[in-house]
């Protein structure tokens, strides 16, 4: 029984803890987003500077190894470029066409 009540702690702990990073992740993205519009909107062409940032931030993503190599890579991966994608469409919707 102490085993179940344990595992049902750590759970719990677990998900609290991923409740609290998924906070730390909003916050994160929403200031970076802001910073990010604030200095493409300082640019000559904003349009182009959202694209070389854009750009940037996805071929250091497929570029990306991890020491050591894990099985969920891919996912990461995935949710990372999808991250970018979505900073993108927030960038540019502030941004002069």
């Amino acid at each position: 029984m102490s085993d179940e009540k344990d595992l049902h702690a750590a759970i719990d702990r677990l998900t609290r803890e991923n409740a609290e990073l998924n906070g730390l992740v909003l916050a994160t993205g929403v200031i970076l987003t802001q910073l990010l519009q604030s200095m493409t909107l300082r640019e000559l062409n904003p349009q182009n500077a959202a694209t070389r940032i854009v750009s940037n931030a996805q071929k250091a993503i497929e570029g990306f190894r991890p020491e050591p190599a894990g099985p969920l890579d891919g996912a990461m991966r995935a949710r990372a470029l999808s991250a970018v994608k979505q900073f993108e469409d927030q960038l540019r919707s502030v941004l002069p066409t």
